[in-house]
């Protein structure tokens, strides 16, 4: 029933728009501010994640496979994730606040709020994580004041499955 509010009710889509634009913009000045900033490196972060990881009530590493990943993959590949962070929360936030691709750009931003999340960063990671998640099922609703009201009926159009298929 929730999930049908959110998928079909115009009412939902003016509040999803409300929540689109709330989260586009904190992402969008998150990574404008590392764009403009020019200085930015997550090395120092990722040396921290690693050094700190999150413990469990028995002190043990929670989640030992995403420090390994920070240690084996993320770390030696630096210059890589200080390129894809700032640009990747700037086009995130771009992709919400004008409500183009809005599924595509709200995955991506999930998948950075959990990997913030994995290395011990709460901050507002819970709150976008589940505002994210209500924009993820709202699916097209949540874009339909925006971009998405022109861009994926082209998309569908262009790429769909639904087209004849040719015989040999």
């Amino acid at each position: 029933m929730f999930n049908k509010f959110l998928r079909e009710s115009n009412v939902a889509t003016v509040i999803l728009t409300v929540i689109r634009l709330y989260l586009g913009y904190a992402w969008f000045t998150a990574g404008l501010g590392k764009l403009q900033s020019g200085a930015f490196d997550a090395s120092g972060f990722l040396k921290g994640a690693i050094a700190n990881p999150v413990k469990g009530p028995d002190g043990n590493m929670v989640y030992g496979w995403y420090v390994n990943f920070l240690e084996s993959f993320a770390l030696p590949n630096i210059d890589v994730f200080n390129f894809i962070v700032p640009w990747g929360e700037t086009l995130i936030g771009l992709g919400l606040i004008l409500g183009c691709l809005t599924t595509a750009a709200m995955f991506f931003g999930l998948v950075m709020n959990f990997s913030f999340f994995l290395a011990g960063t709460v901050s507002h990671n819970p709150t976008d994580i589940f505002l994210g998640f209500i924009i993820l099922t709202a699916g097209y609703n949540a874009g339909r004041i925006g971009l998405d009201r022109w861009v994926v009926p082209f998309l569908r159009k262009t790429f769909g499955t639904n087209k004849a298929k040719a015989t040999v």
